[in-house]
Parts: structure tokens; sequence; C-alpha cells
């Protein structure tokens, strides 16, 4: 991604020709259609392949953290196809363009199941992509269903599972951070969809329950560009910590407004949990210095080396898929690998593809080794623990400045 914040781009949407032009996992892919995909393995005729779907934006506003997921399936199924497939089966990737819409995803998606008859889906980015497509994939087309994203929780839906993390594993340890090195003044402006308020209703439980306060909470259109009068109200109350969700297109204007303002000179801290390095060139490194962030894994963890599996997918990855859609925990990249090895290990376990068999044993699987270290399925949840990291912005890349102490429970369902 270009660091021009004047032309965004790259950022505010992928165009289906810039998409045709940069995406490297399209390499031994064949259309099967407008927006979909199939990667056959090179050894699939020696035996009945196991149908793997992905849907996710490939085009559209979120394209730039799409085309990542795509990248990292196609690296996780090509792992497991070289280590010899799974149940002596090779893995046959379809991929389907949700294109940050959910009236087009539903109809891509319709696809995977009814024309293609994949065993598993993995994919949605937002929660109103993944509350879209659920019922085709899991009520009509009963379907195992991997969502990787971080996002609101409250996600119970039988035969739907969760890789990305929850609201208690991102705010627990984070806001009581935040109060500390911020101050306890809270704003909460936010998009207006099931996410930020789902979140924010957890978020103010730990702020009140911490010592904090939070002086307002707003809601914008998702693409609205123009956050004056929000800004003023932060300035004017004196807001120590801006706790954000407003995404893009909105949230890189929003920085640049508040910046511009004072805000981060006056030592105001700002926020944001999804905010990784797929995002950080949105904006000059000034406007948002000192952002604290919580995920599941930073570039920071691999470039570090105290996580060799970490550094070694890495550098796997910017190798095979080099360009802006880095491999990132914000977009869901992190969860859709994970999501794709703990169903290796469940397929594995069942000896078979069977929905019922494969969520038995996907509901206790564990993987030794992840981006930012081991996750485990937490018994009768179907959510994740995993490692937990907070990390603030300097000088336009990410420092790690807390870890959580062992795997943190989802605290879901």
């Amino acid at each position: 991604m270009r660091n021009n914040t004047k032309d965004r781009s790259d950022i505010r949407g992928v165009t289906r020709r810039n998409f045709l032009h940069s995406t490297a996992w399209m390499t031994g892919a064949i259309a099967t259609g407008v927006g979909s995909w199939v990667v056959r393995a090179a050894w699939a005729s020696a035996a009945d392949p196991i149908k793997v779907g992905v849907a996710t934006d490939l085009t559209g506003a979120l394209g730039f953290a799409g085309v990542a997921n795509a990248n990292i399936a196609k690296l996780a199924v090509d792992q497991i196809n070289s280590a010899g497939g799974v149940i002596n089966r090779p893995l046959e990737l379809y991929i389907e363009d949700t294109a940050s819409n959910e009236s087009v995803a539903i109809g891509n998606v319709r696809k995977l199941i009814q024309r293609h008859r994949v065993d598993v889906v993995f994919g949605g980015i937002t929660s109103s992509m993944r509350n879209a497509i659920k019922d085709v994939i899991v009520s009509r087309g009963r379907t195992l269903y991997v969502y990787p994203q971080l996002y609101e929780g409250q996600e119970c839906t039988p035969y739907i599972f969760c890789t990305g993390p929850t609201p208690a594993q991102q705010c627990d340890e984070l806001i009581p951070w935040l109060i500390k090195n911020g101050g306890k003044r809270f704003a909460f402006p936010s998009a207006n969809y099931v996410w930020p308020h789902v979140l924010n209703k957890y978020a103010r439980n730990v702020v009140e329950k911490s010592g904090g306060e939070v002086v307002f909470e707003e809601y914008y259109p998702l693409d609205q560009i123009e956050y004056g009068a929000t800004v003023s109200k932060i300035m004017t109350e004196k807001i120590d910590v801006v706790f954000n969700t407003v995404i893009p297109p909105g949230v890189g204007p929003f920085f640049k407004q508040l910046h511009e303002a004072g805000f981060i000179k006056k030592g105001g801290r700002l926020s944001c949990v999804y905010y990784d390095e797929n995002l950080v060139n949105m904006n000059p490194a000034h406007e948002w210095e000192g952002l604290a962030s919580c995920l599941d894994y930073f570039r920071a963890i691999a470039e570090g080396g105290a996580n060799q599996f970490s550094a070694n997918l890495h550098a796997e990855y910017d190798k095979r898929f080099p360009g802006s859609a880095q491999f990132t925990a914000g977009g869901a990249a992190t969860g859709m690998y994970r999501g794709i090895k703990l169903w290796e290990v469940a397929v594995n376990e069942a000896g078979n593809v069977d929905r019922d068999d494969v969520a038995g044993a996907l509901d206790h699987a564990k993987i030794a080794h992840g981006p930012g270290g081991p996750a485990e399925m937490v018994p009768g949840k179907r959510h994740v623990r995993m490692n937990m990291y907070i990390a603030v912005a300097k000088d336009g890349k990410y420092e790690i400045v807390h870890r959580s102490n062992g795997l943190v429970d989802p605290k879901e369902c």
C-alpha cells in the first residue's frame, strides 16, 4: 500500500481490474465463473479430493484483507497437500469473491454449496457478512462453517466455529492497560453495524469496572468520511482515550482530522483493536503515533525471533505473495490459517468429512504451532483459546508492549 494520504484507492477498495493484476494466489487457479476459482491439487487424480471452500472479499472496500485471506488459505492448503493431504486425500480449494457486498456474497456462497458441494467453508470478514451467509452454509447447506475474523462474540450457532479473537480476549487486558497508559475518559466513535455495537457494550463494562468512564458513544454510517463534529467533541470533552471502531473508508480521514486537531500532541491515546499492518500506510505515521491495538498476532512477533514458527510462516508468505496484501491479524488472515489447521486435525481424527463427525472432533482440536503460538478449541464453546498481544505504534511500526500469560479464554457461548 502506498503511503499517500491523497490517494487511498488501495485501502478504500480493490477494483476487479487491480485485483486481477495483483493476486499471486491465482497461480494455478482456474476461473469457474465471475468471482469464482478452483485450485486443484497436483495429485488430485490419485484420490477423491476433499473440497474446501473459501468465501472472502477479494474486491470491494475490504478487498485488501480478502486477498490476504485467499493467499494464506492457498498456502495452508499447499502445505497440507505437500505433506500427503488429509486422511490420504488431497484438498481442492474453491474460492468465491464476496465483494464486500452481502447481496453478491449470498449468490456466490450458494455456488460453493450447491454447485461445488464443498465439505467446509472458511471466510467472511465483517459480522454483517457472516450473518448474511451463515444460513446458506449451515442451515440450508448443512455444511460446516469456520469464521476466522475477530468479532463481537455471541455467535453460538451449531456447526459454526470461530477462530478469531473475541471481546474478552481483546478488551480484558487492553482496557486496563489503556487506563494506566492513557487515562480514564473514553470516547467510543463507531461504525454503525453489529460488531461495534456489541463490542462496545462489552468494552464499556470493562472500562467502568476498571475505574474509567465512557464520556460518549456515537455511531456513524459506514461510508462517512467527515468527522469534524466528533473531533470537536473529543477535544472539548478532554477525552483521554479514543477507542475507535470506525472502519475503512472512514477510519483514515477520522485519524487525520483527529491529529490535525492536536489530540495526540496534547497527550491523547488512540486505540483500535482491528488496526494491523495492512492498514498502517493509510495515514502518515505521525497521525496514528501511539495507537494501541490488541491482536493474536503482529509482525513484530515474527521479526523478534521469539516464535520461530511464526517467523517461518511469515517468511514463506512474503516470498510467495509479495505486495500490499500482508499476512496480518486484523483482517482474518491469522484466523484463516488457524482455522484450516484446526480443521485438518479434526478431519484426521474423524477419519471422514461427515459434518457431525468433523464437528465433534473440531470441538476439542488443538494445534501446537500457529501464528502467534498454539491454539485450542474450548470444548462445547466453538471458540478458540489463543495468545494475545498488546502493541503500540512507534514511527509507523508496532512494538509489542504486553504478552498474555498463556492462552486467553474467549469467554463465549
